[in-house]
């Protein structure tokens, strides 16, 4: 309790908009510029390398707080952990008091984490902020750049008295950029009785889902699904001047891999080709010794199928392959994976896309239906020119606004058809 009251705090202190406000805005900008990128700022100022989101979920915790949403956070057990932080994923609800219902029509939602290395938060040039003013930093664009927008884009629409607040749940999850845990922690407390969860959590269901990751403030269709994999080589050490006498577990992964890149392992017209990336190669101690040992380690990108099965197709694929090159020399292990993921992109006034990276989306159980939206580009989002600029960021409210009412609209219309 002491280590939370102290980074409280430190939150009041550090991140109070009228301390730590961003450049003077530019009049040419909507009346909340100012409030969406002092918030913005902040969270791109907070450190939050996946493992290490305390700072930013408590932030979160008071910022929220201070705009009369009710706020808990749900820790992510230590087992399911790597290093010694705290994890907390942030739930909130636009009401003074918690509903009593655990059932709602939208979730709005994204991560928190990021990539490494932490960046720091910079303007392009300096001094007043304009449309066309160049925000950079680790987090600003995935997916500080998202929960920011979807932020101010929500507290509009309630000051406006546009939409329910009883309708709708936040969700900013840890984890996404490694395993996922902190959304599928959500998810398996919410469908189905948990050891570590309380007497006072609720399994929540979910009418529809926007899940905020960076696509161009396009609406994604969908994305393709994901597996990754090791392929081990067994061969038989010796002298390289006689390769006879032995068995290059070097050559024999080589041929697989050559194999595997030249094979059609699934494509579909909305995602395409499936992709193989050989992210590591190992083998051998010498150059002049014959190897004894190799393997490969491969991600793999998802372009057919369903999203249960479409990445078995692929591995048995593989494996066949793997059997047909030297079944006695190589062989493989996978951890898990999805299918090509469906989301819904038929919204009016908004364009449409595919994209081929692997979010949240498949780690929320349930028959709700999901939305992907977001402002700036996955191109830049993980490297060290990670940024957009503010216009980008200042439609990203528009469209979150629009893409809200529209959900909220369409599950108003379908209740009234039910009557």
């Amino acid at each position: 309790m002491k280590r939370i009251s102290q980074l409280l705090l430190l939150c009041n202190t550090l991140y109070s908009p009228a301390v730590y406000a961003t450049p003077t805005p530019h009049a040419d900008g909507p009346s909340y510029r100012h409030d969406l990128l002092t918030l913005h700022k902040n969270l791109v100022d907070i450190p939050s390398l996946s493992g290490t989101e305390e700072d930013a979920a408590l932030f979160l915790q008071e910022y929220l707080s201070a705009q009369n949403y009710t706020v808990e956070l749900q820790q992510i057990p230590a087992g399911l952990n790597t290093g010694s932080n705290a994890r907390y994923n942030v739930l909130a609800w636009p009401t003074p008091d918690k509903p009593t219902t655990a059932n709602f029509k939208l979730l709005i939602t994204s991560h928190i984490d990021v990539v490494p290395p932490y960046i720091p938060y910079k303007t392009t040039p300096s001094g007043p902020i304009t449309s066309d003013t160049l925000i950079s930093g680790r987090g600003s664009v995935d997916a500080k750049a998202s929960l920011s927008a979807q932020l101010l884009a929500l507290s509009s629409l309630l000051s406006s008295k546009s939409i329910s607040p009883s309708d709708i749940m936040l969700l900013f999850v840890v984890g996404e950029e490694t395993s996922g845990i902190g959304m599928k922690e959500f998810s398996r407390r919410s469908h189905s009785s948990s050891i570590f969860s309380s007497s006072n959590e609720k399994q929540y269901r979910f009418t529809s889902a926007i899940f905020g990751e960076p696509t161009e403030n396009k609406l994604a269709c969908g994305h393709k699904g994901i597996t990754n994999g090791i392929i081990h080589s067994q061969g038989k050490a010796g002298h390289s001047g006689y390769p006879q006498l032995g068995k290059s577990a070097n050559e024999v992964l080589v041929r697989s891999l050559h194999t595997i890149l030249n094979t059609d392992l699934g494509s579909s017209e909305r995602y395409g080709n499936t992709t193989v990336n050989i992210g590591v190669l190992e083998g051998g101690v010498a150059a002049n010794v014959i190897p004894k040992s190799a393997s490969a380690r491969l991600a793999i990108r998802v372009a057919s199928g369903s999203q249960k099965e479409g990445h078995k197709d692929v591995i048995a694929k593989i494996e066949k392959i793997l059997k047909e090159t030297d079944g006695e020399a190589l062989s493989s292990e996978w951890f898990g994976g999805y299918g090509p993921v469906k989301c819904e992109c038929e919204v009016e006034g908004f364009e449409a896309m595919v994209a081929s990276y692997g979010t949240d989306v498949p780690n929320l159980e349930g028959g709700h239906t999901s939305y992907l939206y977001g402002p700036g580009s996955i191109l830049v989002a993980h490297g060290d020119d990670e940024g957009l600029k503010v216009r980008d960021l200042e439609k990203a409210v528009e469209g979150y606004k629009r893409l809200i009412l529209h959900v909220l609209g369409e599950e108003d219309g379908n209740e009234q058809g039910d009557l």
